[in-house]
């Protein structure tokens, strides 16, 4: 028997770029627990701070709750923390923890099935598990709901219930929040679908498509980052065609996108925790039921090989300009995987430093947005950030990797002794010698 929505405990399962946000959505009508492993995570989220910039700190705070009695006497509030006994109380419950791959790009699991028997300890009759982080399809259904099964002792579509709506965050994006975007949802049957459907409609005010099925869902979502990775794929090899040809591919663009149903796509890094992961998950089950993705992988190939083609293009010109190569000085604009936004994870800015650190070249990389500790934990480079920025002169090479707000107001243009490597077309390309 399924609980009312009006009367539904939510719990929240991983409290990152996704869950946190959708956290304090349902916490202004619901109670909500949110629940995540990182002990330091939890504190700093318990003192009204989200270092992910997806909350305003204004916005966590007013939706917070310390203990269970005030959201009781609320009838709503967020309640965060890093023991599972609080979220034993919940009647819902929504994993958001990550999928990332691993060094071979295979999928990892690890992260969800965890969650699933954090989830299994506390799971009650008439419970409804809902997952959002991406998968390919089958996942939630044939992986995740054995767990449960499994550690609760209850039995599936009997005892409790399942459900997929897909997340579609946009990391650094303050007008497509997630209350803002539009939400596929999906239930394992169908009255359990049309109850996560609307358990989502109160909270979601771009409204909501319910598919057919769990695996439907888990279909669309991962379709589409690998739709928009192939796309870029496409304009990246536009881009070092058109270099060859000593064409601008930045003014080719511009001229065919003023075609009516020409797709404004341009070329560049392609790196995050979505587009350039999703596909090999989606290629991943092609390939367990005998079918080799083509296209899939070739547009995975080709944007994982951007990073060496700028650091190798950037070496061209300054040879091309006299410049010596080894131990000159090399300052990288950015190293977060997308503009405005601190999220490092998979950042593709990675392939250009290492490139240019096997000519021997003296690197520094410069990144306001980014965390300095967490990208020397992640990637072992201890970066310039805070203080005065960069004296550009020093460099005989700049790269603008990442199309930083602050970068925009920079003196930056080409010299006789310097080269300038545009990344992200944020300059007009009368100021550097070379942009993708």
């Amino acid at each position: 028997m399924l609980i009312p929505i009006s009367e539904s405990k939510i719990a929240i399962i991983g409290l990152g770029y996704v869950g946190l946000p959708l956290a304090v959505a349902f916490s202004e009508k619901f109670k909500t627990i949110g629940y995540d492993i990182n002990a330091a995570r939890v504190d700093e989220l318990q003192k009204g701070h989200d270092r992910t910039l997806e909350v305003e700190d204004s916005e966590l705070q007013s939706v917070l709750v310390k203990t269970s009695l005030e959201q009781d006497e609320k009838g709503k509030g967020l309640i965060v923390t890093d023991g599972i006994g609080p979220i034993s109380s919940a009647n819902i419950y929504i994993v958001t923890v990550p999928t990332p791959t691993d060094k071979h790009n295979r999928p990892v699991l690890t992260p969800m099935l965890k969650a699933s028997e954090a989830i299994g300890k506390v799971l009650k009759k008439g419970d409804v598990v809902i997952y959002e982080s991406t998968v390919y399809p089958g996942v939630t259904e044939e992986e995740c709901v054995p767990v449960l099964e499994k550690i609760s002792g209850l039995k599936y579509n009997e005892d409790f219930f399942a459900g997929y709506s897909p997340e579609r965050i946009n990391p650094g994006d303050k007008e497509h929040t997630v209350t803002k975007i539009l939400k596929v949802t999906s239930g394992s049957t169908p009255e359990v679908a049309e109850y996560v459907d609307q358990l989502y409609k109160s909270v979601i005010t771009a409204g909501t498509h319910k598919a057919s099925s769990i695996k439907v869902a888990e279909a669309a979502k991962v379709i589409e980052n690998s739709q928009r990775d192939i796309n870029i794929a496409f304009v990246n090899e536009l881009s070092k065609i058109f270099n060859l040809l000593d064409i601008d591919t930045q003014e080719v663009l511009e001229a065919a996108g003023t075609k009516w149903n020409f797709l404004p796509f341009k070329p560049g890094l392609v790196g995050g925790h979505c587009i350039s992961v999703d596909p090999f998950y989606l290629a991943q089950k092609a390939q367990e039921m005998g079918y080799h993705p083509e296209i899939i992988l070739a547009g995975r190939r080709l944007n994982d090989s951007m990073g060496k083609h700028v650091a190798t293009e950037t070496i061209k010109h300054m040879m091309r300009k006299d410049l010596k190569v080894i131990d000159s000085k090399v300052l990288i604009l950015g190293f977060t995987f997308k503009e405005d936004c601190p999220d490092v994870r998979n950042t593709r800015v990675i392939d250009i430093y290492r490139e240019l650190q096997s000519f021997d070249m003296d690197v520094c990389v410069y990144d306001p947005w980014a965390d300095v500790a967490e990208v020397m934990h992640e990637y072992g480079i201890e970066i310039i950030n805070g203080g005065a920025k960069p004296i550009l002169e020093d460099y005989s090479a700049i790269i603008l990797a990442v199309g930083h707000k602050e970068f925009k107001s920079w003196n930056i243009q080409k010299s006789d002794q310097q080269v300038v490597f545009d990344v992200k077309g944020l300059l007009s390309k009368e100021l550097v010698d070379s942009r993708l």
